[in-house]
């Protein structure tokens, strides 16, 4: 049975047939978790979801800011953007059926492979965060997404304040600043202050201000985590951090990593992706 981790696939079916053509992939055998934003700005998101709910258990998803977005445009928390490619989802005979198993994917998973935890999720973790503080705070949104209460959060859900973590925080502010950090969060400040208007690279932040993963006694460090999200950091490898987003969407690659005996062997794997959209 073999591992895997795979980035940013938005609507690219072919380029993650092709994917998994390329690794081998065997529902029967192997795991491959897919972190996040399954959908929008590719061409066949309807198609990918699709796939995963055919081989549940197999290939394992989170939920990243897109598929949020794909929630909210459904239930008319969220108009469409102009550079949206989720119609073929929304106008589906299956659209409900669709819609209800992506409302049940976790934002974070912790996953167990020889004595070592690998901890997933689709963005960033708050520096004050431990490992189990975050599959705790996602486990709180998980419970809002997959009841009744849906609709009224994904009305209340965006939104940039507050900006930072208190423990303190309750309601809509509280699963707001979750939701942020998991699905949207690149930069922040030492103290945690999360900052929204930078998507550049990690080597580009504003003054004050530094890569979510590099912040001085991040309680998460010593356990690898795996994050998409961030398309132009691209790939990295480090001891406890995997960053996949290599920005297939946008012409670049879809990455996967096959894992070892241990969290610490990796393999990468990639296909080069056909242009879906321009950045920008």
């Amino acid at each position: 049975m073999a591992l895997y981790c795979i980035g940013d696939v938005q609507g690219c079916d072919a380029a993650l047939q092709r994917l998994l053509d390329l690794i081998g992939f065997s529902p029967s055998r192997d795991t491959a978790f897919l972190l996040g934003d399954l959908v929008n700005r590719g061409p066949d998101s309807a198609a990918v979801l699709r796939r995963c709910m055919a081989h549940e258990g197999a290939l394992r998803c989170l939920l990243g800011n897109h598929d949020l977005h794909l929630l909210a445009t459904a239930h008319g928390a969220r108009k469409p953007s102009r550079r949206d490619t989720l119609a073929a989802v929304l106008q589906a005979d299956d659209r409900d059926g669709l819609l209800d198993w992506l409302r049940r994917q976790p934002l974070a998973i912790a996953h167990e492979h020889g004595g070592e935890t690998l901890l997933m999720l689709h963005a960033g973790a708050l520096p004050a965060w431990t490992a189990a503080d975050l599959l705790r705070l996602a486990d709180e949104v998980h419970a809002v997404l997959r009841g009744d209460a849906l609709p009224a959060f994904l009305h209340q859900m965006y939104g940039n304040q507050p900006d930072h973590w208190q423990e303190a925080l309750t309601g809509t502010d509280r699963l707001r600043v979750i939701v942020n950090a998991l699905t949207r969060l690149r930069f922040c400040s030492p103290d945690g202050v999360m900052d929204f208007e930078s998507t550049e690279n990690a080597g580009s932040a504003p003054p004050g201000l530094m890569p979510w993963f590099d912040v001085p006694g991040r309680r998460t460090a010593g356990t690898l985590l795996a994050f998409g999200h961030w398309s132009t950091l691209g790939y990295m490898s480090r001891p406890d951090l995997l960053a996949l987003d290599t920005g297939c969407v946008w012409g670049g690659q879809l990455s996967a990593v096959r894992f070892g005996a241990t969290l610490a062997e990796r393999e990468l794997l990639q296909v080069q992706c056909p242009q879906a959209q321009a950045p920008g």
